[in-house]
């Protein structure tokens, strides 16, 4: 496929309004994983959702009233102290989540399995917020709080997190006993695997550092038998204080057994480093998809 018919076939999917098609889409999975699976088990995996299942237990609120009552103010408290980056998107997001969930109130339950209902809800929510994510948009909540904690604490937003999803958690042991908190925490650990899943999807690509004095004819090899480029960079030993050239390369999983082979055969005694790298974009790899502009430049008069 030529260049130009790759990218017009890619236009759409890089228009703007995809975003937020994208972002419905991922709350109406969230919403129909919360309905079919967490809420009828009750589990509690964290967040807004989990927050909205305990009060629904405790007090007999509509879960998804809850999730606007809290979540409307945290995305004006977000705006208000964080800034523009909690735009329209996380707003949609914001709105259409407990609206989702409120109109698929009725969905029976899949399972009455409280393992199944942990392993398929958790799959199902991180399924819904990563293509919300892939969309640039978020469904608020603890992410506002999260920022919130770490500018104030100083902590990672990643801790801030689990902090936040751990009460959350511990609340519900209170409320459902240790064990629904316990499939809480399976539901929160798949969860966040399939957010990373959608985002950088299964494929998994091998970052290489290989030194060697004979770099030259392992380049070579590399280009011939591997089809791969390589970058040569200079480098000086810290023991012995002479340069060395290093070599840096990028190849597919299928392909790592292939490179070792040919440092075996060259160079046994090679120095290799090995490192997962889930993004990869360029020849040979993903192609680079660059969302279109909404302006373009106007020519200069004269």
């Amino acid at each position: 496929m030529k260049n130009g018919h790759q990218s017009k076939f890619l236009r759409p999917f890089t228009h703007p309004v995809f975003d937020y098609v994208l972002v419905l889409l991922g709350a109406m999975i969230l919403a129909i994983a919360f309905n079919s699976f967490l809420l009828p088990s009750h589990i509690a995996s964290g967040g807004v959702v989990g927050v909205s299942i305990l009060i629904q237990n405790v007090f007999g609120f509509e879960p998804a009233y809850t999730q606007w009552m809290i979540n409307i103010p945290l995305f004006l408290i977000g705006v208000i102290l964080l800034g523009r980056k909690y735009g329209l998107r996380t707003a949609v997001g914001t709105v259409m989540l407990p609206l989702f969930i409120y109109l698929t109130k009725d969905i029976d339950p899949l399972t009455q399995d409280s393992l199944l209902a942990s392993v398929f809800g958790g799959i199902g929510a991180g399924l819904g917020v990563g293509i919300t994510y892939r969309g640039r948009g978020s469904m608020g909540g603890f992410s506002i709080l999260s920022n919130l904690l770490s500018i104030q604490t100083g902590l990672p937003l990643g801790r801030c997190t689990l902090l936040l999803d751990g009460a959350v958690i511990v609340f519900a042991g209170f409320i459902f006993g240790p064990e629904q908190a316990l499939y809480a925490l399976i539901a929160v650990f798949l969860t966040s695997q399939t957010i990373d899943v959608v985002q950088i999807g299964f494929r998994s690509s091998k970052v290489a550092l290989v030194i060697s004095q004979y770099h030259a004819q392992i380049n070579a090899a590399v280009q011939v038998e591997l089809e791969r480029g390589a970058t040569q960079l200079a480098g000086t030993g810290g023991y012995s204080g002479e340069n060395q050239n290093v070599l840096l390369l990028v190849v597919s999983q299928s392909e790592v057994n292939q490179l070792k082979a040919i440092l075996h055969r060259i160079d046994p005694t090679a120095f290799i480093i090995l490192w997962d790298s889930y993004e990869v974009h360029g020849k040979g790899f993903r192609p680079q998809v660059v969302p279109l502009q909404r302006k373009t430049l106007r020519k200069p008069k004269g």
